[in-house]
């Protein structure tokens, strides 16, 4: 439906308004407030005068849902070529088409930016992670949480998000600042003592050639950080720091609280959006079709007209519940790899260590973590780490 057909329906007391302008959802057989209907009280006026908004636009939704869908299938397909060979090759090809259409500066400027974001220690992501939550939280007490106040919502529901806010905070601080397990000359004895050598995935002997030191088992050198790290998992951008042994309690627990503060704000948007619904009766409205028929309001145009209603609101709130789909989903694979006693490094390099382990075997054996040793172990080498008495301190 087009924004030039809807109009709002023949009842009495409605009329009809100039394209463009406000124009009111009306209840079929609502009396008009000079026909003996009782004065709205301050609460209500103000629900009623926020509803009246412009002609809804079916564009949105359609675009919003195409938004979100390309999104989730990037995210789905990334970690599929991640892990299968064939689109890594088709991947590559891709790029060489694409490096034959791009002029040869371009290229290399972009490239540069690359290697500055991902191969090099900077607060990039730092700050625009912090921007970002500040943007969120800014929206979110300057429109959902003085609305909720007017519709006398509880305080403490309403609280929530920024006791949230303030643990995420506090253990975003902490995996930023804490040590991930660096391995220095002064523990690089006591660190081989911790986990035992598999020979396949962690060889013995094996020596690190930058830093010149014996490689712990389940260690890795990082090329952003250059060093090697104990229980290596990855090197996350967002916290300008590595993941390893000393501090991935403290990243679990930030990515925890990172999707319940995302998940409180997408809760507490909604049921502002479902109360008032529910308050102002929209879901018994009315409108004309394109043929002239008299519809009902559905789910598809009401989630419309409070987007023209409140843009920022509705905006935030697909944000937010996008974010918490993808946190959500990543948070589930670190809490897998968490309770089986694996790290991200070691599911990526499995499937190559089963085949330089058995390189002439067209099905190699599946590889057996040999340091899972039941959930409860598991979970406290993760919240309990060893760490040495001679700890060096980080660079």
């Amino acid at each position: 439906m087009s924004a030039a057909a809807w109009v709002p329906p023949a009842v009495p007391g409605a009329r009809r308004c100039p394209r463009g302008a406000a124009v009111p959802l009306h209840r079929a057989g609502r009396k008009s407030p000079s026909r003996g209907r009782d004065p709205e009280s301050p609460r209500q006026a103000a629900v009623s005068d926020c509803l009246l908004v412009r002609p809804p636009r079916m564009e949105f939704l359609v675009l919003f849902l195409f938004y979100l869908a390309v999104v989730l299938t990037s995210v789905v397909l990334l970690c599929v070529c991640s892990k299968t060979p064939r689109l890594q090759g088709l991947g590559r090809r891709g790029a060489q088409v694409f490096s034959c259409v791009i002029p040869e500066r371009l290229q290399r400027a972009v490239q540069r930016l690359l290697r500055y974001l991902f191969r090099t220690r900077n607060y990039s992501f730092l700050v625009v992670h912090l921007a970002v939550q500040a943007m969120v939280y800014t929206e979110y007490t300057s429109e959902i949480f003085g609305y909720c106040q007017e519709l006398e919502f509880p305080l403490y529901y309403l609280l929530q998000p920024y006791l949230l806010l303030a643990v995420n905070l506090v253990f975003f601080t902490l995996t930023c600042v804490t040590n991930p397990g660096t391995v220095t000359r002064g523990n690089e004895s006591a660190l081989l003592q911790v986990y035992e050598f598999d020979d396949v995935m962690f060889p013995k002997n094996a020596r690190c050639a930058t830093c010149d030191l014996r490689k712990p088992a389940r260690s890795k050198h990082c090329r952003v950080c250059d060093c090697c790290v104990h229980r290596f998992d990855h090197h996350c951008v967002w916290v300008n720091n590595c993941i390893g042994a000393w501090n991935a309690r403290y990243f679990l627990i930030y990515l925890a609280t990172l999707v319940a503060s995302a998940a409180s704000v997408a809760a507490v948007s909604t049921m502002f959006l479902v109360h008032l619904v529910a308050l102002s009766d929209l879901q018994q409205e009315t409108y004309v079709d394109d043929h002239g028929h008299l519809q009902a309001v559905g789910v598809f145009f009401l989630a419309q007209y409070l987007f023209l209603a409140f843009p920022k609101i509705v905006l935030l709130l697909g944000f937010v519940v996008v974010l918490s789909i993808l946190l959500g989903g990543y948070l589930c694979f670190a809490l897998y790899l968490a309770v089986t006693n694996q790290t991200t490094f070691e599911w990526f390099r499995r499937d190559w260590a089963r085949r330089q382990h058995c390189p002439l075997v067209a099905q190699p054996q599946v590889y057996r973590n040999i340091h899972c040793r039941g959930l409860w172990s598991n979970l406290r080498e993760i919240f309990l780490p060893v760490v040495p008495d001679c700890e060096g301190k980080k660079k």
